[in-house]
């Protein structure tokens, strides 16, 4: 089970999302959840058009099949609406330390749709990767991104000074953590499910 999600990603489903890996199909929608201001741009250094976004996908799969990172696009359960995207990067050979970044559109944040994509990765991470401890660095202004992190019981270890470059400055980045060992009330199932 450890290694067959670089065979296939897994999709996981909530009740307000579910995450699956994104595709050709999704480039448009993914172009409007990137060129949002405050957006993580999961190794996007470029301005974000159809060709970048259309790059991106490719090396997220390419990624995904020699077991380094996994992608998910974020759509409502109820529209299919693709609404957000999450990352996940290993930071050491056996993908035991990882990096996660997620954005979502505006519209879709403050409904409950951050946590439950959030607990969905986790939970697959830390159950079914072998994963003991997840990283995020988030920008120091984005009060809600900071907020939402600090909910799921990551703790912020620290201040990382001008560590990205956005808009021609360099900004401030807060690192937060979350071990397996504290994910405790955040475990849902991400078995997968027969429809």
């Amino acid at each position: 089970m450890v290694n067959s999600w670089r065979q296939e990603l897994p999709t996981l489903a909530g009740r307000l999302v579910a995450l699956r890996e994104p595709g050709p199909a999704d480039i448009g929608a993914l172009v409007d959840v990137l060129s949002t201001s405050d957006a993580s741009r999961c190794g996007i250094d470029e301005p974000v058009t159809e060709d970048g976004v259309q790059a991106f996908v490719e090396h997220a799969r390419h990624d995904r099949t020699i077991g380094i990172a996994l992608t998910y696009a974020i759509e409502l359960a109820a529209t299919r609406a693709v609404v957000g995207l999450v990352q996940v990067r290993q930071l050491d050979p056996s993908f035991e330390a990882a990096e996660w970044e997620m954005t979502l559109l505006p519209a879709a944040r403050g409904t409950g749709v951050f946590l439950e994509a959030a607990r969905l990765v986790g939970s697959f991470v830390f159950g079914s990767l072998a994963t003991y401890r997840l990283e995020s660095r988030v920008l120091r202004e984005n009060g809600r991104a900071n907020g939402a992190l600090r909910k799921l019981g990551a703790v912020q270890e620290g201040v990382l000074r001008r560590s990205v470059r956005r808009g021609g400055e360099y900004r401030d980045q807060v690192l937060w953590s979350v071990l397996k060992d504290d994910w405790g009330d955040h475990w849902v199932s991400t078995a997968s499910r027969v429809h």
